[in-house]
């Protein structure tokens, strides 16, 4: 499977609800022929920010507070001079920024709306 393909196909199920399991889709990634090593790093970074925005999002306390708002800052700002920005990560990776920020942004209402409907039905229990 050519790199592009699978970076289409690895992008395109974050959209889903269950975006939690992101770590397996690092696995198809791994000991893939033609993905050079800068490559490699850039989809880890991604990887580990998306990881880092579903693990914090309704976390409470100073620290998950704190990681949770520079992942989102970093995956929303449109810097195209570090190296290492959301935006060029996701260039360099061929997968449409816009496309990846608005499938978290539909995970991030989904599991806030579930986290609500949970605390309101725990109270009324």
């Amino acid at each position: 499977m050519n790199t592009r393909m699978q970076s289409v196909e690895v992008i395109g199920s974050l959209s889903e609800f269950d975006i939690l399991r992101v770590r397996q889709y690092s696995d198809q990634w791994r000991g893939t022929t033609g993905l050079e090593p800068e490559k490699s790093l850039m989809l880890a970074v991604l990887l580990d920010a998306v990881e880092c925005f579903q693990e914090y999002v309704l976390l409470r306390g100073e620290h998950a507070n704190g990681r949770f708002r520079e992942t989102e800052d970093w995956i929303f700002r449109n810097d195209h001079k570090w190296l290492f920005s959301f935006r060029n990560i996701c260039d360099a990776l061929e997968i449409d920024p816009a496309y990846l920020r608005k499938g978290l942004l539909h995970w991030k209402e989904k599991a806030m709306q579930s986290s609500s409907t949970r605390e309101r039905d725990e109270r009324s229990a």
